[in-house]
């Protein structure tokens, strides 16, 4: 009797041995978890309606008949408005327009201690601009049409303020920099022509040449 139950417990601690066996050969299972798709992110595009804040500085020349030209200097500040269409290929055309308080300025003496003054206050701009996105970054050209005023002052004697228009063009690059905001930063010349220091201020009448370059950053608002 003993010797039976021997061999059945030998028996079983046999089938066990072979059952974890053949347990470990078997193939285990491969689980994969479940990845989350990324968020879709839709392309940024440049199309649509914005207004911004600009402000820089401004760097020239004035030239006087009969006296001379002059450097001119000073700082910008004001608004912009504009529209963007971007195309399939990713160039995008747009028209830009702006007006900046100024108080660009320079002066050269004149004779009988006199000095002559020419002061540019504002400054105005109607553009095309035309550029090529790479994806959240445009650079661009530009150039249109610019108004301004042109001062002509002899501080004791008096002065004589002409609204001139005249010509611009530059250069830019914007980027977008978070949600509906774009930081710029971009050069212009401007030239606005002549004006008249009338013959009471200058004692005959005298031609006033003012042309200008602004280097601005800008902040713009897309809509």
């Amino acid at each position: 009797m003993k010797r039976a139950i021997l061999a059945g417990v030998s028996a079983a601690a046999v089938l066990m041995s072979l059952g974890a066996a053949n347990a470990a050969d078997l193939p285990r299972r491969h689980v994969e978890m479940p990845v989350k798709a990324p968020a879709y992110v839709p392309p940024f595009s440049w199309t649509g309606f914005y207004l911004g804040v600009n402000g820089g500085g401004a760097f020239g020349r004035s030239n006087w008949s009969g006296i001379g030209s002059f450097d001119t200097r000073g700082a910008v500040v004001g608004g912009t408005a504009g529209y963007n269409w971007q195309m399939p290929n990713n160039f995008v055309v747009g028209v830009e327009g702006d007006i900046d308080w100024s108080n660009n300025r320079g002066s050269t003496a004149c004779g009988a201690g006199l000095s002559c003054e020419t002061k540019n206050d504002w400054l105005g701009t109607a553009r095309g601009r035309v550029g090529y996105a790479f994806g959240r970054v445009l650079p661009y050209v530009t150039g249109g049409l610019a108004v301004g005023n042109i001062k002509a002052n002899v501080p004791t004697v008096g002065s004589t303020d002409t609204t001139n228009a005249g010509w611009t063009a530059g250069a830019g690059v914007e980027a977008a920099i978070t949600g509906p905001l774009s930081a710029k930063i971009e050069y212009l010349y401007a030239d606005l022509g002549k004006g008249t220091c009338d013959a009471a201020v200058c004692g005959a009448n005298t031609d006033v040449n003012f042309h200008t370059n602004v280097v601005r950053a800008g902040l713009n608002y897309h809509f």
